[in-house]
Order: C-alpha cells, then sequence, then structure tokens
C-alpha cells in the first residue's frame, strides 16, 4: 500500500505564490515613462528624430505590454488618468502632439510618426486604434486647441488608412453628442480627412463599417434631422458631407418604404390601397416617378418566393406581373419611368439567372397591360438599353421590335389614306 503511493507520479519544478506588491512592480510603467520621456526631451520638436529613436526603443523596451503608456505619452506628454487628465505622479515631456503647433502640416509630420512606428512594430495596430478611441471618449478633459490636433491627426490616419473608421463610435458618447462636442470634433476631422483623400474615400471607409448611416448621430436627437445636419456641415464648409448624408439618409427612407411595401404586397392588400400610400410617401420622400417605378418593381419581385426552375419560373412571373400590373401602370405615366422600368427588368433578369429567357415575355405582357409603350420599347432597344445581358435580350426581343415597327409603319400609311 505505502509502496504504491511513492510510485504517484509527482510534479517537478517550484511554485511561487506571486505577491500583489511584486505584481504590480512588474508591471509598473514609471521606469518606461522615464525612458520615453527622457528620449524625446532630447530629440524635441526634430520628428525625423523622434521616428528613430522610438524605432530603436523598441528593441530594449516592452512596447507590447506599455503600448497604452507609449501612445498617452506620444499625444499627451504624460500618462492619461480617466477623463483625460495628465496624472501627477509621473513624468511628463513637453514635446507631444497637444503642445506641437496647431496647423495641417505639423499634424501630418506626426501622423507618419506614428505611420512609421505602426509599420515597424504591427502588433501595436490594435493597441493604436485602441488608444484613439480611448481619446475620442476623453474629449471633455482637453482644450479646444488640443481636441483640434487630435482631429486633424485622426482625420489624417483614417485618409491613409492607418485606422479604421470603426473608432468614431467614441463619439456617440451620449456626453459628447449632449454638449456639441462631437459635432464640432467631427468637422475638424472630416475636413482634414477630405482634405488629404476626397468625400469618395471618407464614403467607402464609413460604408465599410456601417457608420454611413449614423452621422446623423453626431447630434442630440431633438436635433437629428437632414435639415439641421446639411446646415451645419455646410456653414462649416463641408458641404461635400451633408450631400452625403443627406443621400444615404434618402437611401434609407427608400429601403423603408420598399420594405413596408413588399409587406403590404404579401399581405395582399388592395392595389388601391397600396397605390394611395405610395403616392404619399412618393411626396413625402420627394421622389420622382422614376425613382419611385425602380422601389416599386423591387417590391413586386421581393413579395413572393421564385421557383428555381427556369422553365416554371417564366409562368409563374408572368401571372405575378400581371396581377401587379395596374400598380406597376399608375406610377408609368411618363416615359422616363417606362424606360426606367425597362432598364430595371433588363438589370433583374440578368441578375438573377433563372430570368434570363422571360425577359421578352415580360415586357410583351407590359406592353399588353398598357405599362410599357412601343416608344419606350423601341428606345430601349436602339440606344437606351444596358451592357449588361445586351446581346441576349437584344436577340430575344428582335422579333417583336419588328412587329412593332411594322405596326407603327401600318397604323401611320392608314392616317395618311384618312387624310
Amino acid at each position: 500500500m505505502n509502496n504504491q503511493k511513492q510510485q504517484k507520479p509527482t510534479l517537478t519544478g517550484q511554485r511561487f505564490k506571486t505577491r500583489k506588491r511584486d505584481e504590480k512592480e512588474r508591471f509598473d510603467p514609471t521606469q518606461f515613462q522615464e525612458s520615453i520621456v527622457q528620449g524625446l526631451n532630447q530629440t524635441g520638436t526634430d520628428l525625423e528624430a523622434v521616428a528613430k529613436f522610438l524605432d530603436a526603443s523598441g528593441a530594449k523596451l516592452d512596447y507590447r505590454r506599455y503600448a497604452e503608456t507609449l501612445f498617452d505619452i506620444l499625444v499627451a506628454g504624460g500618462m492619461l488618468a480617466p477623463g483625460g487628465t495628465l496624472s501627477d505622479d509621473m513624468t511628463r515631456t513637453e514635446f507631444c502632439l497637444f503642445t506641437a503647433q496647431e496647423d495641417l502640416e505639423t499634424m501630418q509630420a506626426y501622423a507618419q510618426v506614428f505611420n512609421k512606428l505602426i509599420r515597424r512594430y504591427k502588433y501595436l495596430e490594435k493597441g493604436f486604434e485602441e488608444e484613439i478611441k480611448k481619446l475620442l471618449l476623453f474629449l471633455k478633459g482637453f482644450t479646444e486647441s488640443e481636441r483640434n490636433k487630435l482631429a486633424m491627426l485622426t482625420g489624417i490616419l483614417l485618409a491613409n488608412g492607418n485606422i479604421s473608421a470603426s473608432i468614431l463610435s467614441s463619439l456617440y458618447n451620449e456626453n459628447l453628442v449632449k454638449e456639441g462636442v462631437s459635432a464640432a470634433f467631427a468637422v475638424k476631422l472630416f475636413k482634414s480627412w477630405i482634405n488629404e483623400k476626397d468625400i469618395n474615400s471618407v464614403a467607402a471607409s464609413l460604408r465599410k463599417v456601417g457608420m454611413d448611416n449614423r452621422l446623423m448621430e453626431l447630434f442630440p436627437a431633438n436635433k437629428r434631422s437632414c435639415e439641421h445636419f446639411s446646415k451645419y456641415f455646410t456653414d462649416a464648409g463641408l458641404k461635400e458631407l451633408s450631400d452625403f448624408a443627406r443621400n444615404q439618409q434618402s437611401i434609407g427612407a427608400r429601403k423603408e418604404l420598399q420594405k413596408e411595401l413588399q409587406e403590404q404586397m404579401s399581405r395582399g392588400d388592395p392595389q388601391k390601397e397600396i397605390i394611395a400610400f405610395t403616392r404619399e410617401e412618393m411626396k413625402k420622400a420627394n421622389l420622382s416617378e422614376q425613382a419611385m417605378i425602380g422601389i416599386i418593381w423591387t417590391s413586386v419581385m421581393s413579395s413572393v418566393e421564385w421557383n428555381k426552375k427556369e422553365e416554371l419560373v417564366t409562368e409563374q412571373a408572368i401571372k405575378h406581373l400581371k396581377q401587379y400590373s395596374p400598380l406597376l401602370k399608375a406610377f408609368t405615366s411618363q416615359g422616363l419611368s417606362e424606360l426606367s422600368l425597362l432598364l430595371k427588368i433588363q438589370e433583374y433578369c440578368y441578375d438573377n439567372i433563372h430570368f434570363m429567357k422571360a425577359f421578352q415575355k415580360i415586357v410583351v405582357l407590359l406592353y399588353k397591360a398598357d405599362v410599357l409603350s412601343e416608344e419606350a420599347i423601341l428606345k430601349w432597344y436602339t440606344e437606351a438599353h444596358l451592357a449588361k445581358g445586351k446581346s441576349v435580350f437584344l436577340e430575344q426581343m428582335k422579333k417583336f421590335v419588328e412587329w412593332l415597327k411594322n405596326a407603327e409603319e401600318e397604323s401611320e400609311s392608314e392616317e395618311e389614306e384618312a387624310d
């Protein structure tokens, strides 16, 4: 029995209990801060020398563990306490972003320092984004000049892809929004971003992280309107941004309208009611008939489950569109609207491969239902069609177009004889 006990495996090595005091010393950034501050005091305002010092120091100092401390010093001159004030008990430097000159050129030079540092030490990338998010939450603790510099720097970093636009979520903090800090900061930020690149770069980055529809949130709920946003940013010299936000708002409204129409159709609401509702919404959203017919077409085609078999889907589509032809007819009172609808049909049949062979039958049905006129069909055929599936669709329509032309010629000669 005793022998068996002795033969049991034992763990080798020693285990020490770490005291909290020792742990604190292990993660104490004081020495790290002193090294960085000393280096910055020696390099002064020479940012080339700063970049070289940071590059070399990464080999000796633990950037991975003290990333937040490093970025705090480079931005504010020392470690930041919650809320954005500098910690009193630590060494600081006068050579940092917040004490630099408040102009775009200087901020571009600082952006280069961060860019070089993160390119050299890739693992700092995530920590740097977290730092910017934190700094944005601390905006109220900084002076106006410090906020301006941080805004310009952030705009430049966003333009050059050094950080993701997701950091802007910090600006939607309720307190910052309520006191107008977020909107004022956003003006400087977007100005430097657009100056560095253009509005298309801003739009693409915002879309990528789903921020393109959230710009209104820079204002309190009672001021969250397209008109207020537009006036605020246009007056600040950012008309491009206010136009972009207006456009996004309009896209959002269209999506909502399409969703509502789709639901009405799925429920089988009477078409008279759908037409009345659509007219009202069209007026409210200030939409043209051409824009409206596109929304209606998408809603009509999204309100059913389509058969996956090509030979059955055409029959299903004809039946479905015949039912909704009065709705389509109500919003094709202009030639341009008819043409818009034809282009939507072409695009839909091209994008949904099961519908490729259904194009001609859909057009003929809508012609017979007085939704599409021969003028619109002929104009589409001769000059206004899209490149998508062009050869296939023109070939499908060839005989019908010839028939239309002959019918038109016969009708003209009959009129001449009558005269």
